[in-house]
């Protein structure tokens, strides 16, 4: 729990940095990049401002995050693959036939944890783009929740 705390407050920390940073640059004065304020010096004309000039920083194109295949994944294991994204499980429902393995790949930016409700698999916590797995040997009804997000909750059918 002491860890989990305290990973939280690091993870405040570094956004409250990212922010800073983000305010300082959004507040520029528009010049470049190791250009000084002495404008004389400067033997090309200064940059135009363009239609979207006063739109700050919601013009940046940022890349998206990648979602990036597990390491060490067989092509058949995709299908039988469970993504902790938003927290939720995706699908919530999975159903499967006996002796498949089913993974669990977390690809929120906290972590999550599958706890299967009567004990039978427990993961641990999973950071971002951790993964676990279990093979399901006996037909059954698997229910499975986040210990850190309850609300979290997801099936596996083993036919």
């Amino acid at each position: 729990m002491l860890n989990h705390l305290m990973r939280n407050m690091s993870h405040i920390a570094m956004i409250g940095l990212l922010s800073l940073f983000l305010t300082s640059c959004a507040e520029t004065s528009g010049t470049e990049y190791g250009q000084g304020s002495n404008s004389e010096s400067q033997s090309s004309a200064p940059p135009t401002a363009g239609p979207n000039a006063d739109m700050g920083m919601s013009n940046m194109n940022m890349p998206a995050k990648p979602h990036i295949a597990p390491k060490n994944m067989e092509a058949g294991v995709a299908a039988n693959q469970v993504v902790i994204e938003n927290f939720s499980f995706a699908p919530a429902t999975l159903t499967v036939k006996t002796g498949t393995k089913v993974t669990w790949i977390n690809r929120d930016d906290v972590p999550h944890t599958v706890n299967e409700n009567d004990k039978r698999f427990k993961s641990g916590a999973m950071d971002t783009d951790d993964q676990f797995s279990y093979t399901f040997s006996a037909p059954g009804t698997f229910s499975y929740f986040c210990a850190l997000h309850p609300k979290m909750t997801g099936q596996i059918i083993v036919k």
